[in-house]
């Protein structure tokens, strides 16, 4: 396939992130076709979102050296493999377990449900909200359900701090409150914010691997896929990256081991007063602080991004969520799994007899988690030449919205795997996208960063380790 085919998707995604339209002549590309074969255009979305962060890291990388823009390659092979990460993870031969027995579809009286209880806690919320005792297991949730319509359910669920949405349409999520309010936004927001700043001075990039995020100290409040995946390339390309946990919401290890490479990870408790005095020292030598929980939910401890941008000038603030920053279902929790029933994604990859789909990666968090890294590296090259704090917002409804309605093959949702590029098994060797990797774990088997340019880092630096386990200070 041609270089116009391809770069349509990485073209858009440029211009929201307001790149040099120019510079995505940069990119080549090349891999075998009819990888993550889906009805919407998924590996459009993959390559697209790789792509734009590449050259977001190239543009930057010469920006600090002031050469020429490195070219740079993407090939669907690593995408397609990267985009399955949390698969391909191997600790010591094991594979780590996805999902739990009560995070499925369900049927319901008038349609489908799909609820999302990975985590201890968000278990025993859904089994709290549906009345039912905290020992019960798939087959009396399923005869609970059956008997109740799907949005009574999301409601009820919800009020109970669970997690469970209705499957929807993309016409009746167009209809729906957050469905209007996520079409009134683009897919991504990258803006100044607060009083001015100087323009941020980086020296070269000398020795070794280009590494243009070498030197900045990346603040990580995120969680599960989108946001650590977002983190785990900007430490590929030389940011420090520790990633913060409150002590009473551990993260699932295996996720860790997954999007931990190249960064620290450290509890704090923000609510206490050594654990909010060891955060402001942090934040107070902080580039970059990305965040990815629910809209206002770290408000409470002055982490509004005004307000960090007012106590820091220069910061760099990138935050994830869900469903958007307003709308009805702002404040919600949300996960891919969740995102991709109620936007209608989910009905659209339905089987023949109607039951509801998935796509085959989850690759809204995953094409988010790029976006993220990339809008964070584009907010930096712009830095060195205009000074300012820099705002990108993203959210998984957004990037759904763009993958059924703003992609070339979305809107009749043929996808490319039925337009012309049949998958070829012959053509892909994923073993070729994977490394073995010592580590604190054990023997972790991986997939290999797809963000690849010219001079570029072609793995991270260190594995990566317990979850919590490092002092919270800058390296």
């Amino acid at each position: 396939m041609g270089r116009h085919h391809h770069g349509i998707g990485a073209d858009l995604a440029w211009a929201a992130l307001k790149g040099d339209p120019d510079l995505t002549g940069r990119i080549t590309y090349a891999g075998p076709p009819g990888l993550l074969p889906a009805r919407l255009p998924v590996m459009c979305l993959a390559r697209s979102t790789v792509a734009v962060c590449a050259l977001a890291a190239a543009e930057l990388a010469a920006a600090r050296d002031g050469g020429p823009v490195p070219a740079v390659r993407v090939d669907d092979g690593a995408v397609a493999t990267a985009f399955v990460s949390e698969r391909h993870l191997r600790v010591d031969g094991r594979a780590p377990s996805s999902f739990a027995p009560l995070s499925r579809f369900w049927r319901t009286a008038d349609g489908w449900v799909r609820t999302h209880a990975n985590y201890p806690h968000h278990r025993a919320r859904l089994l709290r909200g549906l009345g039912l005792p905290a020992d019960r297991g798939a087959r009396e949730v399923a005869a609970e359900l059956a008997g109740r319509r799907a949005e009574e359910i999301q409601e009820t669920v919800y009020s109970a701090g669970g997690l469970a949405v209705a499957a929807r349409t993309p016409e009746e999520w167009a209809a729906h409150k957050q469905g209007v309010a996520v079409s009134a936004h683009p897919l991504l927001m990258l803006d100044t914010v607060g009083a001015g700043a100087p323009p941020r001075t980086l020296p070269p990039v000398a020795g070794g691997p280009l590494l243009p995020a070498a030197g900045l100290r990346v603040l990580d409040l995120t969680r599960v896929i989108a946001g650590p995946v977002a983190t785990r390339t900007l430490a590929l390309l030389g940011a420090d990256v520790l990633r913060i946990d409150a002590p009473r919401l551990p993260e699932s290890q295996d996720a860790h081991s997954d999007t931990g490479f190249g960064k620290r990870s450290a509890l704090l408790d923000l609510g206490s007063r050594s654990g909010r005095a060891a955060f402001d020292e942090l934040l107070a030598a902080a580039d970059v602080v990305v965040t990815g929980y629910r809209p206002h939910a770290l408000d409470r401890f002055g982490l509004a991004p005004e307000a960090l941008a007012e106590r820091r000038p220069g910061l760099v603030v990138a935050r994830l969520s869900a469903w958007g920053a307003d709308g009805p279902w702002g404040g919600r929790r949300g996960f891919d799994s969740l995102v991709q029933v109620a936007t209608g994604i989910a009905a659209v990859e339905a089987d023949a007899d109607g039951t509801p789909g998935a796509l085959p990666a989850q690759a809204l968090d995953h094409g988010t988690g790029y976006l993220l890294a990339a809008a964070v590296l584009r907010a930096l090259t712009e830095q060195s030449r205009t000074g300012g704090s820099f705002l990108a917002t993203l959210a998984l409804a957004h990037t759904a919205r763009w993958l059924v309605h703003g992609l070339p093959g979305a809107a009749d949702a043929t996808g490319e795997a039925s337009a012309g590029e049949p998958y070829d098994a012959g053509a892909y060797d994923e073993e070729a996208f994977l490394r073995e990797t010592g580590s604190p774990l054990g023997r972790l088997r991986h997939a290999l960063p797809p963000v690849a340019f010219e001079g570029g880092p072609a793995t991270w630096s260190t594995p990566p380790g317990r979850c919590g386990t490092d002092a919270p200070v800058w390296r």
